[in-house]
């Protein structure tokens, strides 16, 4: 064989090996990645409506282009405008009247409003509590359902000179008003409560507006806590979501539904909680989403069967998250799912065997060209005995005969799921592509695992929960491959307050931390904080009830702040500073005291982020310095 085929084959061999090398994610990757959203299904029920979006991040925003595609899948068609595929569910059955809500103007706060003289001022007077709420400062308006006939003559104020919001605050969007099958009623989702009653009440109802009367009728008088979700039946079956407890924002949530003038609870024996729901097209059952076993699972229920509630049935099953459900045509459901590599797409779901069909494939050419990360289910045992779920991700070209370093994820909530999410700022592909394994367990406190794991951590914040992450960081590390001098504990919310905490007692066991808006002063955060049900229920009341147990073992053992002399090791701290939930103030003051106590420290302030960061060049940021950090420090 001459020199020269030989040197032909040679770079034949190259160019095929650097064909088959591929790429790991970057931030710049992940934030760009295409974002599919599922709006509905075509009355005729032939077609999927769904968007795209992409993000620029030059121009620091994103455009969204809309299309329709075959139920089955296949070519699919772009569009200007959903309105003329999808019936407006704001536009009342018969036509004659739709559906908005706007703000109107029911106090005066500003200094202003007191003193027309003066109305340069921008100064506010508050006379009680909820004066803002999640990044926003209340300014005296309110979010009211309106109701505007046809010819837009008469036009109502469903909510006239009331003081309370629908779309409610802060997340509520025009799914919180809803038509009743004759069009002659309008049910919407507010808290009728105001002042100090709404900062410490999760008492949300399901009001009816009766059209013909003007009368108001409160739907959910028989209940305390949050009514949410309201939806009828095609056959005019009411059904909505309950939490039984006031001041409890983690309850079990529960499917009721009104049946032949009783109302049902359709799924009180069943030992888990509910996050979405749709109406089958018959209206003889019900399907809905909820978290199992590290996963967010699709499931059915059908109606009682005369006195017998029936049991709800799993239909799909695997190491994916179905993320929201789009409709139903015939004996199919078509959901928006994805898992810790993969971003949401649409499938079909076949109803009765549970098979799924990928519908979309929006990301499909960057997910080609990088290398996945190996997503394993461990089970660990905790300090009781007990088994828990833990996520491991490892990197994209994990060699088993290396070692790496290794991160504890800490999730917040904290009883949200940590199932098989993909989040564009924590996520765990991410951060396996830089080089990191990542630990993921789902300690105490989760939904998923029946309701006693999913309540145990109230009222026990520095509890057993915080044994669950050290028996998930120290069962992973026996392994050959992780380096145990290389840990990093990471997290936001309540997983920044974990970070905190487990500075104070990891006793050498992690290299570096990074806290996201978390709590450092459980004093200064009952002090500041908007939605105090929240931390009334999980401590147990305010910081000055000496003889409440509950509340000063959370003010004294479970509080960062009063153990701050055992930190030894860097920390990273990220507030941003329109979060009024985990107030500025709690990000500066574990800050401070590391900046006092010598430790390497830094502080990235967004000064117009809330708990969450939603720019895209912040979020960007976010991701670099997060990674310089580890670098820095492992």
């Amino acid at each position: 064989m001459n020199k020269q085929l030989l040197l032909i084959i040679a770079i034949a061999l190259s160019i095929s090996a650097f064909a088959q090398i591929k790429e790991v994610m970057t931030p710049e990757q992940l934030i760009t990645l295409n974002r599919v959203s599922g709006h509905g299904i075509t009355e005729d029920g032939k077609n999927i409506v769904y968007s795209v979006s992409k993000v620029n991040i030059d121009s620091n925003n994103r455009t969204t282009k809309y299309y329709t595609m075959p139920i089955g899948g296949g070519k699919s068609t772009q569009i200007k405008h959903i309105g003329s595929y999808l019936r407006d569910k704001n536009v009342a059955p018969d036509g004659s009247y739709f559906l908005s809500h706007k703000s109107v103007k029911i106090q005066n706060i500003f200094g202003k409003d007191h003193y027309p003289d003066l109305n340069q001022s921008n100064m506010m007077i508050y006379n009680d509590l909820n004066y803002r709420h999640w990044d926003t400062w209340e300014d005296g308006e309110y979010d009211h359902v309106i109701l505007t006939s046809k010819d837009k003559k008469v036009i109502i104020d469903l909510m006239i000179d009331e003081p309370h919001d629908c779309p409610t605050k802060p997340f509520g969007g025009d799914e919180d008003y809803i038509w009743s099958p004759d069009s002659k009623s309008v049910l919407y989702v507010t808290k009728k409560v105001a002042g100090k009653y709404y900062t410490v009440s999760t008492n949300t109802d399901i009001y009816k507006y009766d059209i013909a009367t003007g009368q108001t009728t409160n739907l959910t008088t028989d209940n305390v806590g949050y009514d949410t979700q309201p939806a009828f039946s095609p056959t005019g079956i009411l059904a909505f979501l309950r939490m039984k407890r006031d001041g409890y924002e983690s309850d079990k949530n529960d499917i009721i539904i009104d049946l032949d003038g009783k109302r049902i609870n359709l799924t009180e024996k069943w030992d888990g909680t509910v996050n979405s729901f749709l109406w089958s097209g018959d209206s003889k059952r019900i399907y809905f989403t909820a978290p199992i076993d590290g996963t967010v699972q699709l499931f059915g229920i059908d109606l009682p069967k005369g006195k017998e509630i029936q049991m709800p049935y799993q239909i799909t099953d695997g190491m994916f998250d179905i993320r929201g459900i789009v409709g139903q045509t015939k004996g199919t459901l078509i959901v928006s799912r994805g898992d810790m590599n993969h971003a949401s797409e649409l499938y079909s779901v076949d109803l009765k065997k549970g098979a799924m069909a990928q519908l979309t494939h929006a990301n499909d050419e960057i997910y080609n060209r990088i290398h996945l990360s190996k997503i394993e289910k461990r089970m660990i045992k905790t300090i009781d005995n007990k088994n828990m779920v833990t996520w491991v991700i490892y990197p994209p070209d994990f060699d088993s005969t290396k070692t790496y370093p290794t991160l504890l994820y800490c999730q917040g909530g904290p009883q949200g799921a940590l199932s098989q999410f993909y989040s564009y700022r924590w996520n765990f592909q991410l951060m396996a592509s830089q080089g990191y394994i990542v630990v993921a367990p789902n300690r105490r406190g989760m939904p998923g695992y029946g309701v006693e794991w999913n309540e145990q951590i109230s009222k026990d914040y520095g509890g057993l929960n915080m044994q669950d992450y050290l028996s998930a960081i120290d069962a992973i590390s026996e392994e050959s491959y992780v380096d145990k001098n290389r840990l990093g504990c990471v997290g936001a919310s309540y997983g920044g307050y974990s970070a905190f905490y487990l500075a104070t007692m990891h006793e050498g066991r992690f290299k570096t931390f990074i806290a996201h808006d978390g709590i450092f002063n459980w004093k200064s955060m009952y002090g500041t904080t908007e939605e105090l049900f929240f931390v009334n229920w999980d401590l147990g009341g305010p910081y000055w009830i000496k003889t409440n147990k509950d509340a000063q073992k959370a003010y004294t053992i479970f509080n960062p702040i009063e153990h701050v002399e055992k930190w030894n090791s860097p920390i990273m701290i990220i507030q941003g500073g329109l979060d009024f939930r985990v107030p500025i103030g709690q990000g500066l003051e574990a800050f401070q005291a590391a900046q006092l106590k010598g430790l390497k420290s830094r502080l990235l302030y967004f000064p117009e982020e809330n708990h969450w960061v939603l720019d895209y060049q912040n979020s960007l940021i976010w991701h670099r310095e997060f990674y310089k950090w580890l670098k820095e420090t492992m």
